[in-house]
């Protein structure tokens, strides 16, 4: 409220009498729920892993530093926080469910998804155009740039989408994230990788449905979450067959990567036959 002074004609508005106040007059859309919190985490282990891939991989490699054993440990840093990027996705889901969601919380997940699951990885993919020996730069970077604009487009689409409950169209960010990272740390010939990635990118805005992580499949992807950290861990130290279990899980994740579109793609072809098979049974007198 505007108040006038008699003396000099002025006004001036009063201030608010206590943070309290002001803090009730806050509109809803801005306040942050638990799970705007969880996601606002998400985004913070996304920038995070892009800092670690910077000062310990990247810039070593242009400075002509030899140690090979701090851009061991930053590499798998950098994945770990993408791992843990994806344990708060997963998370302020099911909070967001369970407790209250603010208005916001949709467009934080997409924002925070594209900077763990969309810049992170192409980063990640980047630098690895710029340090490994058989890569090429340029192309690389071009792989980074579809990795990227694949994610940009999933999420995009997921925004204005609607599918049936319980699915996803399309390979999860996440999981397409985690996907092309294990496929750098394979360390395949550079054409493979290449492939490989690019593969990956367009599934991710394919058509192919996907089951939403809930329940058992939920629990299942959390315990393979942390199995991932523990591989990664050991390869970091130089455990004892450690680089042996970092290119077993890499390739786990990877052949999961492939096989669940064809499973898919089995399951719609088996349904379109089955409607086919009704319609023909429904025309017979």
């Amino acid at each position: 409220m505007t108040v006038i002074d008699p003396d000099t004609q002025a006004g001036w508005v009063p201030e608010a009498e206590s943070e309290e106040d002001a803090g009730e007059d806050m509109p809803l859309s801005l306040r942050l729920s638990i799970a705007d919190t969880l996601t606002l985490g998400n985004a913070t282990c996304g920038f995070m892993a892009v800092y670690f891939t910077t000062t310990g991989i990247l810039i070593p490699h242009l400075t002509g530093s030899d140690e090979s054993g701090m851009a061991r440990h930053s590499a798998a840093t950098a994945v770990i926080l993408m791992l843990l990027a994806a344990v708060f996705d997963l998370f302020d889901g099911l909070v967001a469910r369970k407790l209250r969601s603010s208005p916001m919380g949709a467009e934080l997940d997409n924002l925070s998804d594209l900077i763990s699951f969309g810049l992170a990885p192409a980063y990640f993919v980047l630098v690895y155009g710029m340090v490994a020996d058989d890569a090429h730069q340029r192309v690389s970077a071009l792989a980074a740039i579809v990795v990227l604009l694949a994610v940009v487009l999933r999420l995009a689409r997921f925004s204005c989408v609607t599918m049936k409950d319980g699915m996803f169209q399309g390979m999860p960010s996440p999981f397409g994230a985690l996907t092309v990272v294990s496929i750098v740390l394979l360390e395949l010939p550079f054409v493979p990788t290449l492939l490989a990635i690019v593969g990956v990118a367009w599934l991710m805005v394919s058509r192919v449905e996907y089951p939403k992580p809930r329940g058992v499949l939920a629990v299942a992807m959390l315990s393979w979450i942390v199995a991932a950290m523990g591989l990664l861990a050991a390869w970091a130290f130089d455990a004892p067959g450690g680089q042996l279990l970092l290119q077993t899980g890499c390739a786990l994740q990877v052949v999961l990567g492939a096989v669940i579109p064809l499973f898919a793609t089995a399951r719609r072809v088996n349904t379109f036959r089955d409607n086919r098979r009704e319609a023909r049974t429904a025309q017979l007198p």
